[in-house]
Parts: C-alpha cells; structure tokens; sequence
C-alpha cells in the first residue's frame, strides 16, 4: 500500500474509533435516563399487578348482624371492603385511622364499590360519634363505614376470618384486612417476611406504604379488568 493510501486508511479507522465512542457516550446517557423512568412506571402501577391477590380464605361472615351509625344494614358483598376492629374504645385508634386515611382510603374512596368498614360494640357507640368527627377533619366520610353489633357477633365475624391473628380484649386489633366482593378475605400467600399475610398493621405506614397499598391496588385493576372484558363480550 502507498504511503498516501495508508494515511487514507489509517484516517478513516480513526474515525470509525471516534465515532464509536461517540455512540457508546449516547448509549450510556440513554439507558441511564432510560432506566429509572422505566422502573418508575412499573413500580408506580403496583409490584405485583399482572397477578390476582390471592384469596386466604373464602368462608367468611357476612354482616347481617351489623348497622351503620344512621342504622342502615351493611354487606360485604358486591363490594371491595376493607374491614377493621376498633373495639370498645375506638378512640385509641385515631392514630390508625389517619394512618388508613391518608394511606388507602383518601387515594381510593371514590371507587364506586370500595368501602372502609370499622367493626365496634353497641357500648362504643357513643365513642364513635366524637371519632368520626375527628376523622372528618382529614377525610370525606361517605365511604367510612362504623358498624355496631353484640360482642358475640364481632367475635364470630373476627373467627370467621381464620387468620393467625386475635382480637385484644377490647375487641379491637391494629390490622384491617381486604375484604372481596363474593366475601373472601384477600392477602399474600408468599409474602417475604411473614409467608402467609392475613392483615395489614395500621399502626405501621411502612406496612401500609410498601404492602397493603400495592395490593389494593392489585384488586382494584382486577375487578377492573374484569369489567372491561364483560364489557367487550356483551
């Protein structure tokens, strides 16, 4: 090869190099870009919501013994409920209950068949009036439901869940549990610290924040889903 030809060729390659390294530089600020806004979008949809929420157990009072504070009857079903227990003295669970406010109930009462049901004693009824105007400085009541029934009752319906757990004395315990619409207690079968997660802690918004929002979010995109091919069938 001439001396010229060479010097031809010896440029090219150079710039071949250069403009390799170039494109390399592009590709690492595109995926570095690229990277967190994609794993943004999937965690922002929920960890888990290609899978259903599995159901822990599918034999659960329902409650026909129960009424509201206006004394309207109330049912689990054909709603997405999430049901807790605040015994004789609810107001040791405001701390709680602006915990579930701020946490899953103000993201997703407005759904239409989402309701928060909270479990008490006939004797805490007048309790209940005083907590439920406390909540509803923080939070838009019309899917907040107190139910009233027997001590009795409350424990039936607690025993019906058939969970790991156990009410404290006062009827009352810090957990609150998915409720789906056919009555079936919903939870994680596999979860990482705990194996089989009957509730979610109420008292922990780390809990609420990293498990319990993740998987309301799961039921709601199935029922939705569900819709949605009815929808297209029909």
């Amino acid at each position: 090869m001439e001396k010229g030809g060479f010097k031809t060729a010896f440029f090219y390659f150079c710039a071949l190099v250069e403009t390799f390294k170039v494109m390399k530089k592009f590709f690492v600020i595109i995926v570095l870009f690229a990277l967190p806004i994609v794993a943004y979008l999937f965690f922002a949809s929920g960890v888990n919501h290609f899978a259903k929420l599995p159901v822990l157990n599918k034999n659960i009072s329902d409650l026909e013994d129960f009424e509201t504070l206006e004394g309207e009857k109330i049912s689990f079903q054909n709603n997405i409920t999430i049901l807790g227990f605040y015994g004789k003295n609810p107001s040791e669970y405001i701390g709680n209950a602006y915990n579930i406010s701020e946490k899953i109930y103000n993201t997703y009462y407005e759904f239409r068949d989402f309701q928060l049901v909270i479990v008490v004693p006939e004797e805490a009824r007048e309790e209940v009036e005083a907590v439920r105007e406390e909540i509803g400085t923080i939070a838009d009541l019309r899917k907040w439901k107190f139910a009233f029934a027997e001590p009795e009752e409350i424990e039936t319906l607690f025993s019906s869940l058939n969970t790991n757990l156990s009410l404290d004395e006062d009827l009352s315990i810090s957990h609150v549990f998915i409720i789906d619409k056919d009555g079936k207690l919903r939870g994680r079968s596999d979860d990482e610290d705990k194996g089989i997660l009957y509730g979610y802690n109420s008292s922990s918004v780390a809990e609420l924040n990293n498990k319990m929002e993740d998987d309301v979010k799961i039921i709601l995109a199935e029922y939705r889903l569900a819709l949605k091919k009815y929808n297209k069938g029909s």
